[in-house]
């Protein structure tokens, strides 16, 4: 059985688990994976199949650790289980044997979530979203190929997802893939011998459309065969949709040949949403979660979040998550801010460094000559990284001069500190607490 508190951390979780993972990675193996229950450190998630499980566990374990104990503010120990009727499947009862569920399902379905209806549409992505209204109802009929570009989180698969399955629906043959999956197959398909198999089934499509296409760069055999498919399909009157980081003009890696293709029908960008937008994004995903959101609280999350939909959706599913633990108010502006504590120093910090190095060596109870010395305990070191950190961040320094104040370090080992801390921030429950505690005694 789903409990609805596990699965609306795993929702936060899957968020921000989004941002640290490839995109091939998230849709294979964690996109269809559920919260099942949590309880006393313990938090186990549901696997659609034995071969997703077996690579959860092995693979991602203590990521996914992290970033759920992160979440709920406690060490969690995470564990995997196969999804079945009985706990939370939706399947038609029977538990799945071992020779069903040895590998994945070729070709996955898109994520039922993203659809036309749940696409917010305004000013910066109208151009984008109706051509690939267009795309899906009439296929091969207006702009072929529709080459869809934005920068990540933005909405380019979402879109294609959406033309999938509003073309699928009416029973058009479709095929939704990354370009890395293309690649993979057409490697599979010359190491066992079936090309044949392959052509056939990526060129008796009616509408085909390919996320990520800046991947094919530097790949000469791929590229040369995705330039035939792209010339039968384009020949026959089927319609193409290709979704990329920047336009085709500005891939570097990609032939001429196939370059000039991806520019023969529309190339429609997508912009980051406006204030009304973002208003609106954050309303929607509230009210699919069945949450009351109140006004201050969206504004506060959409001018914290301008430039990316999916950390915009990921900071709502903080939020959300953080106020439905044991002894959490309701969602609050306050709350919000508690949930989101550390992450990012506020937007017109601009801190003291002398004031930024005092306060680190008093919250962890050592002399600032201690802290500039050439002492490498771990306790001084941690301490030493999270100044660094700071220095960068709240005040804006040169790396050279970081180092000239923590007893003249040198550029590298600054800048591993620093990377040290960001890594960290997003999963370590306690040293967010530290960096929010020590932000908060600068700015008295």
């Amino acid at each position: 059985m789903v409990e609805p508190a596990a699965q609306r951390i795993w929702e936060a979780a899957l968020g921000q688990l989004q941002i640290h993972v490839t995109k091939p990675n998230y849709e294979t193996w964690l996109k269809d994976t559920v919260g099942l229950h949590f309880a006393d450190g313990r938090f186990v998630v549901g696997a659609p199949t034995e071969f997703v499980k077996e690579w959860l566990s092995t693979r991602m374990r203590s990521l996914v650790s992290q970033t759920v104990g992160g979440i709920v503010g406690q060490p969690t120990e995470v564990s995997f289980q196969i999804i079945t009727h009985e706990n939370g499947g939706t399947g038609n009862g029977a538990t799945a044997s071992p020779a069903q569920t040895a590998k994945p399902t070729p070709y996955p379905h898109p994520n039922p979530k993203l659809t036309f209806t749940s696409f917010i549409v305004g000013p910066s992505n109208h151009l984008a979203a109706s051509a690939a209204l267009a795309a899906a109802e009439q296929p091969g009929k207006g702009y072929n190929p529709l080459f869809i570009y934005s920068a990540p989180g933005l909405g380019k698969t979402h879109l294609l997802q959406a033309i999938a399955q509003r073309a699928a629906s009416t029973n058009y043959n479709t095929l939704y893939v990354t370009s890395e999956r293309f690649t993979n197959d057409f490697v599979t398909a010359i190491t066992q011998s079936r090309s044949d198999e392959f052509r056939q089934r990526y060129r008796s499509l009616q509408l085909l459309l390919v996320d990520d296409v800046q991947f094919l760069a530097g790949k000469e055999r791929t590229q040369e065969e995705f330039f035939y498919t792209f010339n039968e399909l384009h020949a026959a009157g089927c319609q193409l949709v290709l979704a990329n980081d920047r336009p085709p003009s500005d891939i570097c890696g990609i032939e001429s040949r196939l370059s000039s293709r991806f520019q023969w029908g529309l190339i429609a960008d997508i912009q980051p949403p406006d204030l009304p937008t973002r208003l609106t994004i954050l309303q929607r995903k509230a009210r699919e979660q069945q949450v009351d959101l109140h006004p201050d609280v969206s504004l506060f999350l959409a001018n914290r979040t301008r430039n990316n939909i999916r950390e915009l959706e990921g900071s709502l599913n903080r939020v959300i998550a953080y106020a439905h633990l044991p002894g959490v108010a309701p969602i609050t502006l306050s709350i919000t801010h508690q949930a989101l504590a550390a992450l990012t120093p506020a937007p017109d910090t601009s801190s003291d460094p002398d004031q930024i190095l005092q306060a680190v060596a008093s919250y962890f109870r050592i002399s600032s000559k201690t802290l500039t010395s050439k002492l490498r305990t771990q306790a001084v070191a941690n301490a030493r990284h999270i100044a660094m950190y700071l220095l960068r961040e709240d005040s804006q320094l040169p790396l050279k001069r970081i180092g000239l104040l923590l007893g003249h370090r040198d550029h590298a080992t600054v800048i591993h500190g620093v990377q040290k801390i960001t890594r960290a921030i997003n999963n370590d429950p306690q040293l967010l607490t530290q960096i929010a505690e020590i932000r908060t005694s600068v700015r008295r």
